[in-house]
């Protein structure tokens, strides 16, 4: 049992006890961040003369050593140890003796420990980041390509109004912008660094804790509380909560796709490399990818809910309830980043049925809205005008129709008004290109989108 701590004990810690307590198992994920936050410490206390520059040349070269044998499979972090940083100690100090017990001086785990999981939370973030923007090419690239391609639009899960593939594409993209924005608020919020902190009142010896902060790149200097240093997890929190938003739109997205794909549908053809097949029925093709991207979506949404509750009833400072912020985070962060990876795969080898899209369109009415509009152009009072395309879209049901299909006696069975330029009208190239409002799904429109899709993304449209 290598631990930190024991001179006041008199009795060796029980064994199932130490493992309870114990954080290795997960928090050994965090060494490259332990000796990152571990090199500037003990640089700095050369610098203010705390610790002799032999000795901080001793833990230096013996930190960078440990981590190249870690990373070469020289060495393994074993579950002797209590945590990530009574490994990293013991090891030290085996291999450079009593210099090695000096890197402590002028810290605690406790800041050592918010210091590591802010520099992971910041790593973390420029994945995530780069991930969605992956998923932004992927989405672009396809707008791009189908801008003419209608399809309906729903509301209630009932068609609706005629849109186009890029225009229901786009409102993904407007989503994983402000991801990505929410993102940039979890940086900016981690861009002051606890350490020198200590377990919870500061130390006495004179740390720079500026320099250490610059060192490690944190552009807000030093936390400025240091009860808040060690007791903070709002980041982790915060950063969960835009995970599961992340996961919620993915879910979303996984939803229409998983229903598009259905053979009631059959918008899409998902490729053979994102799907899979059934151990008893060979004709099935399962959307497998999206179904799991939309079940993984709860397993964040946990993460967020059983942080905040092991939150909700700490006092300050550090209590080692906090210990439980490790394992839920890391297991959120490693499910988005493969949910958004996997699902970009999926996307952009994704094939567009438009044919039937587009017959799916004029099928469901969706141009109904366009003939009361051209009713109200011709002077009919749009009350009267919806009641009028009202009662024709029902004698379409009846008669198995589309308002397309119908005759012009047909048309004039409920108002003279109409003329032969209600076919036009209702065309759905003119249902969706006479849309030019901005965010309307008409091609002027979209393609200004699509000029400010370009420019966000740095890439030539």
């Amino acid at each position: 049992m290598a631990k930190l701590w024991g001179g006041r004990f008199e009795a060796a810690t029980d064994k199932d006890a130490f493992e309870f307590n114990a954080s290795i198992g997960f928090d050994k994920r965090l060494i490259e961040e332990d000796i990152e936050g571990s090199l500037a410490h003990a640089k700095m206390l050369v610098r203010t003369g705390i610790i002799s520059a032999e000795d901080g040349d001793l833990i230096i070269n013996g930190l960078n050593d440990i981590f190249k044998d870690l990373k070469d499979g020289k060495i393994a972090i074993g579950d002797e140890y209590e945590d990530v940083h009574s490994f990293v100690e013991s090891v030290l100090t085996e291999r450079i003796g009593d210099a090695g017990k000096r890197l402590h001086t002028g810290r605690s785990r406790n800041d050592q420990v918010a210091l590591d999981m802010k520099l992971y939370t910041r790593k973390a973030v420029s994945k995530l980041d780069q991930s969605l923007r992956v998923l932004q090419e992927a989405l672009f690239n396809l707008m791009k390509d189908n801008l003419d391609t209608f399809m309906p639009g729903f509301t209630h899960l009932q068609k609706a109004q005629s849109v186009t593939v890029a225009h229901h594409l786009g409102a993904y993209f407007e989503m994983f912008i402000r991801d990505r924005e929410r993102l940039n608020g979890v940086e900016e919020r981690i861009s002051y660094c606890p350490l020198g902190a200590g377990a919870l009142a500061g130390t006495t010896y004179p740390l720079d804790r500026e320099w250490v902060a610059e060192e490690l790149g944190f552009k807000c200097g030093p936390t400025r509380n240091s009860m808040d240093s060690v007791s903070d997890r709002d980041y982790l929190i915060e950063l969960l909560g835009a995970l599961a938003i992340i996961m919620m739109h993915l879910s979303r997205f996984s939803e229409e796709i998983i229903l598009w794909n259905s053979n009631d549908y059959g918008f899409v053809e998902l490729s053979d490399r994102y799907s899979t097949g059934s151990s008893i029925m060979p004709q099935k093709k399962n959307p497998d990818i999206a179904e799991l991207v939309r079940g993984k979506t709860g397993r964040v949404y946990g993460a967020l809910m059983g942080l905040l509750t092991v939150f909700k009833g700490i006092p300050l400072a550090y209590d080692k309830d906090m210990q439980e912020d490790k394992e839920g985070v890391f297991d959120a962060v490693d499910t988005c980043l493969s949910s958004v990876k996997l699902f970009a795969g999926m996307l952009s080898t994704m094939r567009f049925n438009n044919e039937v899209m587009e017959k799916s369109a004029r099928a469901g009415f969706t141009n109904a809205t366009d003939a009361a509009d051209y009713l109200v152009k011709k002077g009919v009072p749009f009350r009267d005008a919806h009641g009028i395309i009202g009662r024709l879209v029902l004698y379409c049901i009846s008669e198995g129709k589309a308002l397309d299909d119908l005759s012009l006696d047909e048309w004039h069975r409920e108002s003279p008004v109409f003329e032969d330029d209600i076919y036009e009208a209702i065309s759905l190239k003119t249902c969706v290109e006479k849309r030019v409002t901005m965010g309307a799904p008409g091609r002027a429109s979209m393609e200004k989108c699509l000029g400010y899709y370009a420019e966000y993304l740095g890439i030539n449209k």
